[in-house]
């Protein structure tokens, strides 16, 4: 694959001279257009994000007063063990939501080990592709969906 069209996927997850006209999020992918199994959407997966640093930044405070990297590890240690035990992180139960396989499973320790440091780094989770993607989840060939 030619890095333009790379890059035109990732981005806008069709190719960049794809002359193909974006249907809804997920279309591509297979998903329905709305209800359970359907991409989940921006406000859904931040307002999860959100729940769990909030989760992790209680915990975090509750060791050690101030540290933020003990609450960035607090926050990667609950995704790494309950996306491939649960396919979901509480925040995500909260929005239902739960993360899956590009096949329809839960996505394995090395795929979430992945997918989690990417996410912990924040920035491949603003740049988000046609069916809501973002690099982190092209990255470890998963995607967020509505339960």
């Amino acid at each position: 694959m030619s890095q333009r069209r790379w890059l035109g996927s990732v981005f806008t997850g069709l190719p960049l001279d794809s002359d193909a006209e974006p249907g809804y999020p997920g279309e591509a992918l297979g998903l329905p257009k709305e209800g359970p199994g359907s991409a989940a959407g921006f406000g859904r997966r931040l307002g999860a994000v959100l729940v769990d640093w909030a989760l992790a930044l209680t915990i975090a405070q509750g060791l050690i007063r101030g540290d933020e990297w003990l609450t960035l590890g607090v926050f990667a240690l609950m995704y790494v063990v309950l996306l491939p035990t649960l396919g979901h992180t509480i925040g995500q139960r909260l929005f239902r939501l739960r993360v899956t396989t590009l096949t329809g499973g839960r996505p394995g320790l090395l795929w979430t080990l992945a997918r989690t440091a990417l996410l912990c780094l924040a920035v491949p989770a603003l740049f988000i592709d046609h069916d809501n993607r973002g690099l982190h989840d092209r990255a470890s060939a998963t995607l967020v969906v509505r339960t």
